[in-house]
């Protein structure tokens, strides 16, 4: 039961996060528009790499902390 419901919440995590993974704050979205459609999404694709670096590190420790609380 416990790993239905951890597949069920990381599916729903995962699910939430690509869903709002093209979102912009308003001043991103209104300079996005101003400079023409493939630089806007170069602009977003900018905006992701620059996200990946931090939830690599918190997935990282994420993964060490869980590995080593099933370890005990």
């Amino acid at each position: 039961m416990k790993n239905t419901i951890k597949k069920i919440t990381l599916s729903t995590t995962l699910l939430l996060i690509a869903t709002i993974s093209f979102a912009q704050c308003s001043i991103c979205t209104k300079t996005a528009s101003q400079i023409g459609e493939e630089a806007g999404k170069g602009f977003n694709a900018g905006i992701l790499y620059l996200a990946a670096m931090p939830f690599g590190v918190m997935g990282y420790i994420a993964f060490r902390w869980w590995k080593s609380e099933n370890q005990k």
